[in-house]
């Protein structure tokens, strides 16, 4: 084989392959959440704990979704993207090996890190990749985030059941994909080779005042919707489990498998729409859905359970994918990544302070009866973007 035919061979295997890193980065965040109320079981700890534990993960991921971008313009995708692999190795090894809470919050820790650089390398890769496709590209991401959660929760509840060591078994299998990848990332091209930065330049937080109005839309839209996912990946599968007296985490996976892969399938369908549009959509449908929830784990029924959080990721997909493709249609060039970087400070803070304020009133209160003012409230801000967002069309129809 010539230097130039095994050069186009591997940059045909650089897309699927940095699609599949996504995949199982996003998978490897989400898996844990089948398995918290096992640790809480073998542990005795309360359902602040949990929340805590899932936070830690959502802090560090924030540090390196505002870091990770400028690191990799000025150093290239691939050192980035073997780094993040290495330290979501380490985290999983440090969840096989867990002795206690504090084992918990150095893995979620490590894994904030090193799933959040990959998110924002493996996003410029793509892109880098393919320049002229990135409508479809970012669709294609948005799929793979949702496709990985939805495998891994379900998996792992379904080892956790039925295979040998449920705290062990499930991060082994994960652990064999990543080094898998590792390998694979190794043998590839970078993918950022010319016109690098010169500097390193991390974006701050900040909004310039022509786009205020479709910020605030859009941050109000994600803000919602992650703090839907914060409850779902850490306190509400035990919950739905415990809804219906089950003995096992399985159901508990397969409620949030089910949203996560239904908000893959709205993701991909409102590709076709125009953003604001599907965005109130999104907003109104989470808020209706959410509000469902209440009765659906008070009636203790598992097919109702079911079918409200699947009706909910539908929702919860255009909600967040919609909003984020609206904002990126309005942040001027050279404004980018101080916007972006403000909208992910607001989406990861949505994700872990009402997920934390939730864990601490359930030790003070049974986690059911915090369950019913708490998305109240959420659906409350749901129904505020949605309005906010039909404001601002009536504001540009003017």
């Amino acid at each position: 084989m010539s230097t130039l035919t095994a050069t186009r061979t591997e940059h045909r295997l650089a897309f699927p392959t940095v699609l599949t890193l996504v995949a199982v980065a996003l998978g490897t965040s989400g898996a844990p959440a089948a398995l918290y109320g096992l640790y809480a079981q073998k542990w005795h700890f309360a359902p602040l704990t949990t929340t805590i534990v899932f936070s830690v993960y959502a802090g560090a991921a924030l540090v390196a979704v505002l870091v990770t971008g400028a690191i990799s313009d000025r150093y290239g995708r691939k050192p980035v993207l073997l780094a993040a692999i290495a330290l979501i190795l380490a985290g999983l090894v440090v969840f096989m090996t867990a002795n206690g809470v504090a084992s918990l919050l150095v893995a979620r820790t490590l894994h904030g890190f090193g799933v959040g650089a990959t998110v924002v390398a493996a996003t410029a890769a793509l892109l880098d990749l393919r320049p002229d496709d990135g409508a479809v590209t970012g669709r294609r991401t948005g799929v793979a985030f949702n496709v990985g959660i939805a495998t891994a929760v379900v998996a792992t509840g379904a080892l956790a059941d039925h295979g040998p060591h449920p705290l062990v078994t499930p991060f082994a299998i994960i652990s064999a994909a990543v080094v898998v990848l590792l390998v694979v990332v190794l043998v590839l091209p970078e993918t950022h080779a010319t016109d690098r930065a010169t500097t390193l330049n991390v974006a701050r937080p900040r909004v310039p005042a022509s786009i205020r109005h479709e910020f605030r839309f859009s941050a109000l839209g994600v803000m919602a919707s992650w703090s839907v996912l914060g409850v779902f990946l850490s306190l509400y599968p035990a919950m739905a489990s415990r809804a219906i007296h089950a003995e096992h985490v399985l159901f508990g996976s397969v409620v949030v498998g089910l949203s996560a892969g239904a908000a893959a399938v709205s993701q991909v369908v409102a590709g076709r729409w125009e953003a604001r549009r599907a965005a109130i959509v999104g907003d109104f449908g989470t808020a209706a859905m959410v509000l469902l929830a209440i009765p659906a784990v008070h009636s203790g029924h598992g097919v109702a359970i079911a079918i409200d959080s699947a009706v909910l990721g539908l929702f919860f997909g255009l909600a967040f994918g919609s909003s984020l493709r609206h904002l990126t249609d309005h942040v001027p060039s050279e404004h980018r990544g101080e916007v972006m970087s403000a909208f992910y400070v607001l989406a990861y803070a949505a994700m872990a302070v009402p997920t934390i304020l939730a864990g601490w009133a359930a030790t003070q209160w049974s986690p059911e009866d915090v369950f019913g003012p708490f998305m109240a409230l959420v659906a409350l801000v749901c129904l505020a973007a949605g309005v906010l967002g039909l404001r601002t069309r009536v504001d540009h129809a003017d």
